[in-house]
């Protein structure tokens, strides 16, 4: 039935329902945009809200007029976002989705409008309302469609794998000393990948406690011979059949600690094999040498771990029994010397370095609870009695090799991840963190200074220390080195080659050095950085600056950068950016709110660089995370009983201030930056030159507020796990926040296969040939992916059919 006016009956209702909710919107953004505005951020908001709010008022008073209103706001914000963002489709998406749904609405409103202002036209706009519906529809369909950040400009040829070249073992966690996660293997290939399916799972039973801190599977396996090791968050090691998956031995450590739950790998030691008696000259000398007889029964091979409880463990490889000639019943403890050592402020989650006759261990020191936590020393052990060679000590200076029992220096800078080891030049390769706490380093010494946030080459003889690169000049920002040297010999056009190492950090930033000079071989450059005003605090003037390789992730954010899932938590992102302090790359915390953006969650993080020798391409994943920062003075957090953490509360006891950071995020629990969130690169080596990047991972596990959103939209999600490249062109991922391993096509970044897993993956994957079948099989652990509740324990290995 009609009204006299000629509105339907129902448009009595609908059509004051629209323009209440229309100018409710708007009232919401105009209100934000106000508050936006004083701050000196971007009018839109509030001109946008007033557009809304005076359409729905009229639309309520069933005014065609209303719908113009709307129709004009529409058009003008389709040209601002446009100005703003250009032609980026998320950020187009995150300013325009919104307001073209609410304009479909109104489009197919507005011949009840005509109609109840006693006009009889208007079916035009059912036509606007279908392009506006046909645009909506085609976003949506193209949020499916994988994009390139940067497209492959030409295509790499694949170099086969010369018969005897090919691996035989994944020894080190790395693959190599060198840490190039790379193996001579092309029997999978781009051909067949599509054809992986699952060979074998394996569950350990051990499954972390998803206590919201430090509990993730992160292992990479190790597979020797016919046999696959691998531990767990709660450092027991599992050995297993390399084809079959069929469990030989276990061992359980038994390790406990109050936060942390990972194991991140294994070492490997195999005495070498000589003949009993055999006779070689030595030098030029002509005198013979009597070679002894290889080491046999017990313990002759032995597989190393640490532990979350600080221990070094040797066992024996065949039974799983610890090694009784090494240390103490097969342990050696790690707390030797230490001093106190208060429960859970000093782990060890990196894989032990073996390197020759020795295995170097550092250590985790807790972040952020007060000064004078443990030292963090380096050490290195006999891989065959555990009796400690050589110790990395700071406060020991020249006498960095003694072993007197003296404790060691607290607080000095540490090495948490995993180190490189060149066995030609006899260097060990250390990536240290900073002296804690982070956000303070006013009570550093010179030597911390030194030392902090930088690599640090020893002789592996002795420790002696032979060279110092620093990434990050007094560390205000916790941008400790979180990932393992690459080591690589790169050409230098004249038919030889230049041995480099290549650093990945947290800001983003790729350093390649001379790695027997430390001088870098990339541009470097000292910048001039922001400067800070807390009391008491100093600061480095500049800032270096890798400018010969690309800076992935790590651009000055504007207020256009600004990103939400809506308009609205687009808006409150706005705002929180004009409410801090940011002067770009390394803003010093300070008793306001400062942003920190790559924050110390961002950039490339433990699950360190891949590189594939024969193209010299290097393929590095990052997280892109900011982080806000705020000094707390002391007598304002003495009440506060905050611990050491990564975000949140830090006490910082013993410093004149406690810290409060947490990650830089809208209201529905979305980064405030544009996507990627984050992504895969390959860098040629050769030119300095970013050849391909892409978005890596999708919601399809995770969403706003937590909420799965089941859709595999290909937005690109932090990365957090190492990656595995082969010779037949492919590389292996599994670090994302769904559950899914990945294949691409490291010549151009395609993903030309993924495998759904049962939970998500932190772990690194490997590869290896069996020697009992011939068979190429990919292996890797999956835990949980870092933040989704699910959690798992599984082994699993891929192969052809």
């Amino acid at each position: 039935m009609n009204r006299e006016d000629g509105t339907p009956g129902a448009a009595k209702v609908i059509l004051p329902a629209l323009g209440a909710l229309v100018a409710l919107v708007g009232l919401a953004l105009a209100g934000g945009g106000a508050y936006l505005a004083t701050l000196g951020g971007s009018w839109f908001f509030l001109l946008a809200g007033l557009g809304l709010l005076a359409s729905g008022v009229l639309i309520v008073r069933r005014k065609p007029l209303g719908a113009l209103v709307y129709a004009a706001t529409l058009g003008l914000s389709v040209l601002w976002a446009l100005w703003d963002s250009g032609l980026e489709f998320w950020p187009l998406v995150s300013r325009l989705a919104v307001l073209m749904g609410f304009g479909v609405l109104v489009a197919l409103a507005y011949p009840c409008l005509v109609r109840a202002d006693g006009g009889t036209a208007g079916r035009g706009a059912y036509g606007v309302a279908g392009a506006l519906a046909a645009v909506m529809l085609a976003g949506m369909v193209y949020m499916f469609v994988p994009s390139p950040v940067v497209s492959a400009s030409s295509i790499a040829a694949v170099t086969p794998v010369a018969p005897g070249t090919e691996q035989k073992d994944w020894v080190h966690w790395g693959n190599t000393t060198a840490g190039t996660r790379f193996a001579a293997l092309d029997q999978i290939n781009k051909d067949n990948v599509d054809k992986l399916q699952v060979a074998w799972t394996f569950r350990t039973g051990d499954i972390p406690e998803s206590n919201g801190f430090g509990a993730e599977d992160q292992a990479t396996p190790m597979q020797i011979g016919d046999t696959v090791y691998v531990c767990t968050p709660h450092n027991q090691v599992f050995a297993l059949d390399i084809d079959s998956g069929a469990q030989r031995w276990s061992y359980d450590s038994k390790a406990t600690a109050p936060n942390w739950q990972r194991c991140r790998g294994l070492g490997y030691f195999e005495e070498p094999a000589a003949p009993a008696a055999s006779a070689a000259p030595v030098a030029d000398t002509g005198t013979v040498q009597v070679m002894t007889a290889p080491v046999n029964g017990a313990c002759r091979r032995r597989v190393l771990m640490t532990t979350v409880d600080a221990r070094l463990i040797a066992l024996d490889a065949d039974t799983g029994k610890p090694c009784a000639d090494f240390g103490n019943q097969g342990t050696v403890d790690l707390k030797e010397n230490m001093g106190e050592v208060k429960f859970g402020f000093y782990t060890v989650t990196a894989a032990p370095l073996v390197a020759g006759d020795l295995v170097v261990v550092g250590g985790r020191v807790a972040d952020n609870i007060e000064v004078g936590e443990p030292s963090g020393v380096v050490r290195a052990f006999d891989v065959r009695t555990g009796k400690l060679a050589w110790v990395w000590d700071l406060g020991r200076g020249a006498e960095a090799n003694a072993n007197d029992g003296k404790p060691y220096t607290r607080a000095t800078p540490n090495v948490w991840t995993s180190m490189a080891y060149d066995e030609k030049l006899g260097l060990v390769y250390l990536p240290t963190g900073n002296t804690t706490p982070d956000a303070w380093g006013g009570q550093r010494t010179v030597e911390d200074d030194k030392h902090s946030s930088a690599v640090v080459a020893v002789d592996v003889k002795t420790g002696q220390e032979r060279w110092v690169f620093q990434t990050t000049h007094h560390d205000l920002w916790d941008l400790d080195l979180p990932s393992q040297p690459t080591l690589y010999d790169l050409p230098d056009g004249k038919g030889g080659t230049t041995p480099v190492l290549i650093q990945t950090t947290k800001a983003g930033q790729i350093f390649m050095l001379n790695r027997e000079t430390g001088k870098p071989v990339a541009k470097v450059e000292e910048r001039p950085v922001p400067q800070g005003n807390a009391k008491g605090e100093r600061y480095s003037p500049t800032q270096p600056f890798s400018v010969g390789l690309p800076m992935v992730g790590s651009e000055t954010l504007t207020e256009s950068d600004m990103w939400g899932a809506t308009l609205f938590d687009q808006l409150a992102c706005r705002i929180q950016f004009k409410q801090m302090r940011y002067d770009g790359p390394y803003t010093p915390p300070g008793e306001d709110v400062a942003l920190q953006y790559p924050g110390s969650l961002g950039g490339f993080n433990w699950g360190s660089a891949a590189i594939d020798p024969t193209t010299g391409y290097l393929f590095v994943n990052d997280m892109r995370l900011g982080l806000w920062t705020r000094l707390i003075p002391r007598e304002k957090m003495e009440s506060n009983k905050a611990g050491g953490v990564e975000m949140g509360a830090a006490s910082q006891t013993g410093t004149p201030y406690g810290s409060l950071r947490n990650r830089f995020l809208s209201p529905l629990g979305i980064p405030c930056q544009k996507p990627p969130f984050g992504t895969m690169s390959a860098v040629d080596l050769k030119s300095g030159k970013l050849v391909w990047q892409v978005p890596v991972g999708t919601v399809q596990d995770t969403g706003p507020l937590g909420v799965k959103m089941h859709m595999p939209i290909p937005i690109g999600m932090p990365t957090l796990g190492g990656s595995l490249a082969t010779q037949s062109g492919l590389l292996f991922f599994a670090g994302t926040q769904d559950y899914y391993l990945r294949a691409f096509d490291t010549a151009t970044g395609e993903e030309i296969w993924k495998e759904r897993l049962p939970v998500g993956s932190q772990g690194s994957p490997i590869t290896y040939v069996s020697p009992k079948t011939g068979k190429q099989y990919i292996v890797l652990t999956a835990g949980g992916a870092r933040q989704s509740p699910d959690r798992g324990d599984y082994v699993i290995a891929y192969k052809l059919p």
